[in-house]
Parts: structure tokens; sequence; C-alpha cells
């Protein structure tokens, strides 16, 4: 039998995990973990790599001194240190990132073999994002290749309308390469050229330059992502595209139960909504 293995019992019992009437005791982590002792190995590969975002903002963090932890993170945060001397738990592509950097600042190296091929005058942290979102390009998973691409996207597309408002240049903060990347950095187009090729650009330059409130900016974005969610796997009801589909929107209701209760109630409505319309499908 070829192609991904279809969890019907798992996907049907989605709703089960979202029934209260708020968010209040909402664990996006406990329904990861729940989800997790159902899936294959290899789809639980796929999960672990959706999470492994988690991994790099708090390996971020921790290398910068900061506090921050996201508990949504495969490595737990005692684990972490140790991942930054000699990481064990990441995916390949990021474990050479921080490799290369720990040559880098070890005086006695010789020769750093793992920045090979690395323009370590980026930085850490964007050479960390770059081999993430290589690593999702590389998944076995078509919703997470396409996710990964779309979030990487987004995420310059929003940094470089802030790069142009404050007369920076973009080639400073963009992350990966590409023809959609050249174009960010390259165009003085409003849209940067790309309103053709991205029916949701405007929106997002639009949510990034209109807001002053920061707050309703996020919202915003969030409900763009929200919405590629859902069409990345519009046609997946039953495989492991459809639940990374459920996971990013878990994920983006578990952010705002903490920023705002009120939304993240909304949020979670409209996971039970679409739940419910995907059951009218199949019927």
């Amino acid at each position: 039998m070829f192609g991904n293995k279809n969890y019907y019992c798992l996907v049907a019992g989605l709703k089960e995990y979202t029934l209260d009437a708020d968010t209040k005791g909402f664990s996006a982590a406990d329904i990861v973990a729940e989800i997790m002792e159902e899936l294959s190995e290899k789809d639980a590969q796929s999960v672990r790599l959706l999470y492994s975002y988690y991994d790099c903002e708090n390996i971020i963090a921790l290398r910068s001194g900061r506090s921050f932890y996201n508990e949504l993170g495969n490595i737990a945060q005692e684990e972490l240190a140790a991942e930054l001397v000699e990481p064990k738990l990441l995916p390949a592509r990021l474990a050479r990132v921080i490799k290369a950097f720990a040559v880098l600042q070890d005086e006695q190296a010789e020769e750093n073999e793992y920045a090979v091929g690395l323009n370590l005058d980026k930085g850490f942290e964007r050479l960390l994002w770059e081999a993430y979102y290589d690593e999702c390009a590389h998944s076995s998973s078509n919703f997470l290749k396409a996710w990964a691409a779309f979030d990487r996207t987004l995420r310059n597309i929003s940094a470089a309308v802030v790069a142009r408002a404050l007369d920076l240049g973009v080639d400073g903060v963009t992350v990966g390469k590409g023809d959609i990347v050249e174009a960010l950095e390259r165009s003085s187009a409003a849209d940067f050229g790309l309103r053709g090729e991205l029916p949701y650009v405007d929106a997002v330059i639009a949510a990034v330059n209109d807001e002053s409130n920061m707050v309703e900016k996020e919202h915003k974005i969030d409900l763009i992502r929200w919405e590629q969610a859902v069409n990345l796997a519009a046609q997946s009801y039953f495989d492991i595209n459809a639940i990374l589909s459920y996971l990013v929107r878990v994920n983006i209701v578990a952010r705002w139960a903490k920023l705002d209760e009120k939304r993240g109630r909304e949020m979670f409505k409209r996971i039970l909504s679409e739940l419910d319309s995907k059951e009218l499908i199949n019927k």
C-alpha cells in the first residue's frame, strides 16, 4: 500500500481535544503528546520537525542570555545548555550551525569543518533559521514543506517591510534564498513585485504597515497563517497533513490563550467549527 498512512480514529477524535468551552486548562503540549502516541515513526518525525521551530526560538534565547522558554519545543529547558555545547537532539542541519559557531568561539580550533558552505557573517540566528527551513524543505511531509516555505516567506515579507520603513538594508534581515527573497531585497515596488505570485502579500504588508497596535498587528498576521494552514491541507482529511494543519492551528490558539484570552476562545471555537465542516464533507 502506497501513500500516507490514514488516521481515521485519531482525526475523528481531534474534536475531543477541544471540547472545553474556553481556553482555561488548554494545553497544546498535552494535545501534541497524545497525538504523538498514535503516529507512525515517520509521521512522528514530521511533527517533531514542526516543533523544532520552538527549539530554535529557545536556543536563540538561551544563547543571547534571555530567560525565554517556549514549552512547545521538543527539547526540555534543562537540556538546552548541553545542546548548545554538543547538539545531539536537534536535526542535522541545525546541529551543524551550532557546531560551526562553537568551533568559531574556540580559540584553539585551527579549522572549522562545519562552516564549509555557511556564511557565518550572517550571524547565528539567521543561519539557524535558514537551517530549520532547509530541514523542512527536505521533509517527507508535503504539508510541512509547503508550510515552512510559506512561513519563511511571510516572516521575510514582514521583516522587509519593517526594514524598508526604517531605511535599512532588506538583505540584512531576510532568511534563505530564492526568487521571492531576491524580489524583497531588490524591488522598490510597494508590494515588492510579488502581488501576482503571492495572494496574501498585500494583507501581510497592510498588517505590518497600518497597525500601530502590536496586538492587532499580530492577530491579523496569525489569521493569515491560519487560513494558509487550512488551505494547505484542504484535500487531506485523515493523514499526517491534516494532523499537522490542525497542530499549526492549535499552536496559534495556544499563543493567543496567553496573549488575549478572548481571541484565544474565538480561535478555539473556530477549530471546532472547521472540524465539524470536515465531518460534513466526509459524510
